[in-house]
C-alpha cells in the first residue's frame, strides 16, 4: 500500500477534512502547504455533473489566464505567405511549413502549434504524432485560424485548453506557487467562470460537482462551490 512522505504529511496536518473552504482560503492553504524544492504548478481539479460518453455533453473550450500560466510556451505556427511574417511579428517561436518535416523526423520542442486552416490538409497526417501529445491544432481551441497574430499573443498570454476526461473530470493549471493569491484567485475564477458557461444544455442536474486545488506535490483542498452553482 503507497504511503505519502514526512513531508506531505505534515503538510496535510494545515487543511481540515470534510471542510469546504472558499477560493481565496484554499488558495492560501496551497501555498502554505507546497514543500517542493521548485516552483510547483498550481492545479484544479474539477468533477462535472455531465456523461462525456453522450457527444452532447462534451466540455471542452480555451480560457485565458488573466495573470498568465507561469510557463514560457513555445509556440509554432504553421503557415504560408505573408502570414510567415505575421506570425513572426506576433512572437511565434518557429514559422513556416519546413517544420512539418522536421516533425516527421521526431522533432517536437514545442508547446503549441497554430496553423491556417490551408494548411490541415498536410498537418492531418501527423495526427498520430501530434494527437496523443495534445498538440494537434483544433478550430475550437482557436488554434486552427488566419489570425495567427491572435493566437500567438494568446498562446503566449497564459491561453489554456481543457476538456472533460472520461470519468467527468477536468484538470487545469492555473500558475505557479510563487504567484501571488490575488494572481492564482483571478486565475481560478477565470477558469470556472468559462467552464460554468461551457455547460451543455443536455447536461442535468448538479454540473459542478467538486472542486480540488493542489500544488503539484502537495495535498488537494476542496473548494465551496456553492458560488459556482
Amino acid at each position: 500500500m503507497q504511503t505519502h512522505g514526512k513531508k506531505y504529511r505534515a503538510a496535510s496536518e494545515r487543511r481540515e477534512l470534510g471542510t469546504s473552504y472558499e477560493a481565496k482560503q484554499a488558495i492560501a492553504l496551497v501555498k502554505q502547504m507546497a514543500f517542493a524544492k521548485f516552483d510547483e504548478s498550481v492545479e484544479v481539479a474539477i468533477r462535472l455533473g455531465v456523461d462525456p460518453r453522450h457527444a452532447d455533453q462534451v466540455v471542452r473550450g480555451t480560457v485565458v489566464l488573466p495573470a498568465g500560466t507561469g510557463k514560457t510556451m513555445r509556440v509554432l505556427v504553421i503557415a504560408a505567405g505573408a502570414k510567415v511574417q505575421e506570425a513572426q511579428e506576433a512572437g511565434a517561436d518557429f514559422v513556416g511549413t519546413e517544420f512539418l518535416q522536421k516533425i516527421k523526423d521526431g522533432w517536437l520542442d514545442f508547446d503549441v502549434m497554430i496553423a491556417t486552416p490551408d494548411q490541415m490538409g498536410q498537418i492531418g497526417q501527423l495526427g498520430r504524432v501530434l494527437g496523443p501529445r495534445g498538440l494537434m491544432p483544433n478550430p475550437k481551441a482557436g488554434t486552427v485560424t488566419f489570425d495567427v497574430a491572435k493566437a500567438v499573443r494568446e498562446s503566449k498570454g497564459g491561453k489554456i485548453e481543457f476538456r472533460v476526461d472520461k470519468g467527468g473530470n477536468v484538470h487545469a493549471p492555473i500558475g505557479k506557487v510563487s504567484f501571488t493569491p490575488e494572481q492564482l484567485e483571478s486565475n481560478f475564477t477565470a477558469l470556472l467562470d468559462t467552464i460554468v458557461r461551457s455547460k451543455p444544455s443536455a447536461a442535468k442536474g448538479v454540473y459542478i460537482r467538486n472542486v480540488a486545488i493542489s500544488s503539484t506535490m502537495g495535498p488537494g483542498v476542496t473548494v465551496d462551490t456553492t458560488p459556482f452553482r
